[in-house]
């Protein structure tokens, strides 16, 4: 039993694995990304936002501790429902969990009206809306 404890200490505990948003670019239900964000930001540890990150995969913006590497791409749309009917209120979560000035972009540039996505590159995450860039490494 102690082996296993131990086990289950060194591998929770170990950097690889640190949050990413890897298994998650695709986005997908809100169900499947909640545990994901209370985890990271209960943790405190740097979570990346790399490769492709759509839908809410873009929640990872709201956490405490995120970063965005340069290469990403973000892309963006309205929430919606199971039957892809926007959705005021899934848009809303998303829209809460980004910085003032990215919210303010998306919103007057009507991302958030449809169902199209709309994708914005990691480089203009970091330097047009201020977000910490990932170290290299």
């Amino acid at each position: 039993m102690r082996i296993i404890i131990a086990l289950v200490v060194a591998l929770t505990s170990s950097a690889a694995l640190a949050g990413t948003s890897e298994g998650y670019g695709m986005g997908g239900w809100i169900e499947k990304f909640q545990p994901e964000i209370d985890r990271a930001n209960a943790s405190g540890e740097l979570f990346r936002i790399k490769g492709h990150c759509q839908s809410n995969c873009t929640l990872f913006l709201g956490l405490r501790n995120v970063c965005v590497e340069r290469s990403a791409t973000l892309l963006f749309h309205a929430g919606h429902d199971r039957q892809r009917n926007i959705n005021a209120t899934s848009t809303q979560r998303m829209l809460d969990a980004y910085k003032p000035a990215l919210r303010q972009y998306v919103l007057a540039h009507h991302y958030m009206d449809t169902l199209e996505f709309h994708a914005i590159p990691g480089a203009m995450i970091i330097d047009r809306f201020g977000y910490k860039e990932c170290p290299r490494g």
